[in-house]
């Protein structure tokens, strides 16, 4: 198969963008997954949803670390990913997200090797065993779990080069070809003024001479 001008420079500088719309979607939910998951350790007890301490808008180092935190690194991940038109923003976008949501899946466990073998973030206020499960799932397991499917896809989805990318790159280059053979003949326009210019001028210094010199003759 023959490669032309406009595929070769797809591979060598068209690869790295794509539409905006590629992460817009999944920015958006993750994002919102990221705002949910800082929030509700803080109005979730005024509706009977929460971890200890079973108290609104109450600050603890727990909830900063395992909370507040991987639901920054979300939030910020998904809006990086949300409406970016370069692949490298979008990836990063993607891995910061990923990083938030895995936290809120593993941080409880871990917080353990520095809070003397207690969960730092503390444990579900539910009765039951349901309850119990769906505080788990909405803090932190199901959460993350989610977070890290997500960005997972839209890093995969980010990473492939459709043919409608081909398709606006060749677009892209084309247009950069005409602007350029436009910018080339307007030089060559302007120069070849400037050359016509030149002789005119010539002629006329010459002639100018010519006459005055059979004026000085006669």
């Amino acid at each position: 198969m023959v490669t032309t001008r406009h595929e070769t420079e797809l591979s060598r500088r068209d690869r790295m963008h794509m539409p905006r719309s590629r992460g817009a979607a999944s920015g958006l939910l993750i994002v919102l997954l990221g705002v949910w998951g800082g929030l509700v350790p803080f109005v979730g007890p005024s509706f009977g949803y929460s971890f200890t301490p079973d108290v609104s808008w109450d600050w603890t180092t727990g909830r900063l670390l395992l909370e507040v935190l991987p639901a920054a690194a979300t939030v910020l991940g998904g809006l990086s990913m949300m409406g970016t038109a370069s692949r490298v923003s979008g990836w990063f976008g993607g891995w910061l997200a990923a990083a938030g949501g895995a936290w809120f899946v593993i941080g409880q466990w871990i917080s353990i090797l520095w809070n003397n073998g207690v969960m730092q973030a503390g444990q579900p206020t539910a009765t039951s065993d349901a309850g119990k499960v769906a505080e788990w799932l909405g803090f932190f397991l199901g959460l993350g779990v989610v977070i890290v499917f997500l960005a997972a896809l839209a890093m995969g989805r980010m990473s492939v080069v459709s043919l409608r990318d081909a398709r606006w790159a060749n677009e892209r280059a084309a247009a950069r070809d005409e602007e350029a053979m436009a910018e080339a003949h307007q030089r060559r326009t302007a120069d070849e003024h400037a050359a016509t210019d030149s002789d005119t001028r010539a002629r006329s210094r010459w002639t100018g001479r010519r006459v005055r010199d059979e004026r000085t003759a006669d």
